[in-house]
């Protein structure tokens, strides 16, 4: 009878450690591309969680995804941000105090 109810016990503490491991790595690539800035996070968070519920290759495919720079990122970004901040000023002299009215 012991032995029966340490079973249970044991069985029921890997479940939990299996459900344990499963939420941690599940979005795990997602908020390594969240904390890196990635722009598609929040595809690489599902893909990682399709990975883990199928156990396949994808939740390592979304890995490698959010280690990756964006397609069509450049290093130019700050710069681009810059002259679009100045062309809207300009815009906003150019319309005149009527614009904030």
């Amino acid at each position: 009878m012991f032995l029966d109810i340490f079973a249970l016990i044991v069985i029921g503490v890997l479940i939990a450690c299996v459900i344990g491991i499963v939420v941690w790595l599940g979005p795990l690539p997602g908020n390594i591309a969240a904390e890196r800035g990635h722009r598609q996070a929040d595809a690489i968070r599902a893909l990682g969680w399709i990975g883990v519920i199928t156990l396949g290759p994808a939740w390592l495919a979304a890995l490698v995804w959010a280690y990756t720079k964006p397609f069509g990122a450049s290093e130019s970004e700050p710069e681009l941000e810059r002259r679009v901040a100045e062309l809207e000023h300009r815009l906003a002299d150019l319309k005149g105090p009527e614009a904030g009215a």
